[in-house]
């Protein structure tokens, strides 16, 4: 097996030649003098051979350490270097990011405030996954999520942007036709529509204001993974849908589709950027997570406006 090269000897020995001292090289590195003659002389150990001339008046190179000493101090540059980029990394927002969004949401509200964004961070890009299914953030080697839920507990991180209500919707026509229910016993679950990616499984739990909480199965004729895919149901009047606030306020507002058990509501979840750690995380993380609190804790989706 390979032994890995011994580079903080190669330091304290570049440092050394520089300097000509080991006083000198200590100083500059601030560590002890100790420290610098035992990293030297584990190099010498290493490469078998003696690379400075040692009285106690002076110190010298020999031969093979005028060979070593340039090599050796062009990497200790290239390390610092590559610790300065790394410091001006967390520093500056700068560098891609993979975010993980759900699609209706990244296409209704995320896309349109992205350029504003970029136009702020013009060192920072992302690659952006729409998705309405759940992704594994450390596994799939994602920096970040929105995710818009009742978060369980978890090893990741999660800074909630804003409240997300919930509706059971139908149209004009579909009421006509069954009636306005007033209970969740009222509903047909034969004609309430499906959600796939639902967090525990596809299940309407409703409470009302007396803490009564009632449960409905949906078992209409359309169960889909993206809840835009609901709306031309909805809107024929073939069927109750569930929503989030996020796409059915601007049906809710126009008529097209009516908010159903007006005393019942479906417990809020709340629109959350989730990233697998909060200790030392870059500064690309921290733009994305201040812009889009900025932009969109006070959300225009709200419903009634």
């Amino acid at each position: 097996m390979s032994k890995l090269p011994d580079f903080e000897g190669m330091a304290m020995f570049a440092k050394v030649a520089e300097e000509r001292s080991f006083a000198g090289a200590a100083r500059v590195m601030d560590v002890s003098v100790a420290t610098v003659s035992r990293g030297v002389s584990r190099l010498e150990d290493s490469l078998g051979v003696r690379l400075l001339n040692r009285t106690s008046r002076q110190l010298s190179l020999t031969d093979a350490g005028r060979t070593l000493a340039a090599s050796a101090s062009q990497i200790y540059c290239e390390a610092e270097k590559a610790e300065n980029e790394a410091r001006d990394m967390a520093g500056m927002p700068r560098g891609l990011i993979r975010l993980a969004v759900p699609m209706s949401f990244g296409l209704r509200w995320l896309a349109p405030i992205l350029p504003d964004f970029f136009r702020a961070y013009p060192d920072v890009s992302i690659d952006l996954h729409l998705s309405d299914a759940v992704v594994d953030l450390v596994a799939d080697g994602f920096d970040a999520a929105l995710r818009i839920a009742v978060l369980p507990d978890s090893s990741l991180v999660a800074r909630k942007i804003a409240s997300v209500a919930r509706f059971v919707c139908a149209s004009p026509d579909y009421i006509d036709r069954h009636g306005r229910p007033s209970h969740p016993h009222d509903l047909d679950e034969r004609h309430c529509l499906g959600y796939a990616y639902r967090a525990r499984q596809d299940v309407w739990r409703l409470v009302n204001g007396a803490g009564e909480e009632e449960t409905v199965s949906p078992r209409g004729q359309l169960r889909v993974t993206n809840v835009d895919a609901l709306i031309p149901m909805a809107l024929s009047g073939l069927g109750i849908a569930e929503l989030p606030e996020f796409v059915a306020a601007e049906y809710l507002a126009d008529g097209r589709l009516e908010s159903l058990l007006l005393d019942w509501s479906i417990k809020s979840g709340g629109l959350y950027l989730v990233t697998p750690s909060a200790r030392a995380r870059p500064a690309k993380i921290e733009a994305l997570a201040e812009f889009l609190t900025t932009r969109l804790s006070q959300p225009s989706w709200r419903w009634p406006r």
